[in-house]
């Protein structure tokens, strides 16, 4: 079994590396890897942290790295910069890693390697580091924020348009901050008292009625809680937009981009598994998920069908309540897969009329005074407000119950949105 340090920052380099060259996810490729590595819990935790480290502050470390080095840092091999990465990481932001044993472990690992060669330059980088003050840019333009909080000009300059400077930098300080592991308990399967005895971690009630914050380091799924389907991961933010939509015991609810599934499972218990919810998305691997998870819950009520959430399907009939959490830009999770602020916004232009027509069409499916729950995890005015006004400007049968915007630094939530209309 792999139990040393050294072992755990070569693992980190291969996944980043992995991560930059198949441009996946930091989530999937961590477990990805881990289950093909016999790892101990502690290495795991390591590799865990080193890996969303890097990648949150990589305009930060490499900011910093152009300080010690000539060339540019695209002419450095990929896996000498991953590791010089990982070192400075540790350097600038872990105070239990003692800076030579950082350096050290660098300068082994990338001796043993392919770059071996590069092994003298990067002793010389870190070491240069080590003697020098890593001070970062205390500014309020774009460019200074962009450094010290390692976020992308264009996510930064969306927000200030947005939401102003002052809540922008409430933002970017809360997008460097861990997340906490926020799970909704399975009340129909136990009560939240007795989910908190036996759990085995420090464990907080959290709003709404159900969300529970574990401490970190529990490994869920060998969790036997877990197992037995007595919780399951999602952020409360989330779970009160579940709450705000209301499903009822008997209704038949619609949630048309249901993957990986959370939503549709706290509705499923608000109805106590009494009704039928339809839960959609667009790709068989996908609802397999749903299918899996939601026979772990016991929720016999959620049925899954493979639907392309911007074209009306008859076969599915009319519904009391509709659920529509549209694909985003994903902004408001950057604390959790840090990744997606790298992403050229370019690809985000389109979002709006994609998210525009899946609005649109879930109407369709609503019975008369029915409820129509819009939402997403991004925190784009584009993707959220304006696309509210746009739907209620051209139906006028609609009108909007509630709006709001979860803001990490006053809600204590994930960045996200929701809007309730009904007819």
């Amino acid at each position: 079994m792999v139990n040393n340090m050294s072992n755990a920052r070569k693992i980190a380099a291969q996944i980043l590396l992995n991560i930059e060259k198949n441009n996946s996810y930091s989530n999937l490729a961590l477990n990805s890897y881990f289950k093909e590595l016999d790892i101990t819990a502690q290495d795991k935790a390591f590799v865990t942290t080193l890996v969303y480290g890097v990648i949150e502050r990589k305009i930060t470390l490499d900011y910093t790295l152009k300080k010690f080095i000539k060339t540019p840092l695209k002419k450095v091999q990929p896996f000498t910069l991953t590791n010089l990465r990982i070192a400075l990481y540790q350097i600038m932001f872990l105070t239990k890693i003692p800076e030579s044993a950082a350096v050290n472990e660098a300068v082994n690992i990338v001796k043993s390697s392919k770059e071996s060669r590069n092994a003298g330059f990067v002793n010389g980088v870190l070491r240069s580091a080590l003697r020098s003050d890593l001070y970062l840019p205390n500014g309020d333009d774009i460019n200074s924020l962009s450094v010290k909080y390692s976020c992308p000009t264009e996510v930064i300059d969306s927000f200030i348009n947005d939401y102003g400077l002052e809540n922008t930098k409430l933002l970017l300080n809360e997008s460097v901050k861990p997340a906490p592991l926020t799970v909704r308990v399975n009340t129909l399967k136990t009560d939240i008292s007795s989910f908190l005895e036996n759990i085995g971690v420090n464990a907080t009630e959290h709003k709404p009625l159900g969300a529970v914050i574990l401490e970190k380091g529990i490994d869920i799924s060998a969790n036997e809680l877990y197992k037995k389907g007595q919780f399951f991961v999602q952020d409360s933010a989330s779970q009160t937009a579940v709450t705000v939509l209301d499903p009822k015991p008997n209704e038949r609810m619609l949630d048309m981009c249901s993957a990986p599934g959370g939503k549709a499972f706290s509705s499923a218990i608000l109805m106590e598994n009494k009704g039928e919810l339809v839960a959609c998305d667009l790709y068989p691997h996908k609802t397999d998920l749903i299918e899996k998870s939601a026979k772990r819950l016991g929720l016999s009520s959620i049925k899954t069908k493979i639907c392309d959430a911007t074209h009306y399907n008859t076969d599915l009939g009319k519904f009391d309540c509709v659920l529509c959490d549209v694909p985003c830009s994903g902004l408001g999770i950057i604390r959790r897969k840090p990744e997606i602020k790298y992403k050229n916004f370019k690809e985000f232009e389109n979002l709006p009329q994609i998210q525009y027509e899946i609005l649109n069409n879930a109407k369709k499916y609503l019975k008369k005074g029915g409820r129509l729950l819009f939402s997403t995890c991004t925190l784009r005015k584009a993707e959220n407000e304006e696309i509210v006004e746009r739907f209620l400007k051209e139906n006028p049968d609609f009108s909007l119950k509630y709006m709001h915007t979860f803001m990490p630094f006053n809600d204590g939530t994930d960045g996200f949105f929701a809007a309730l209309l009904v007819n």
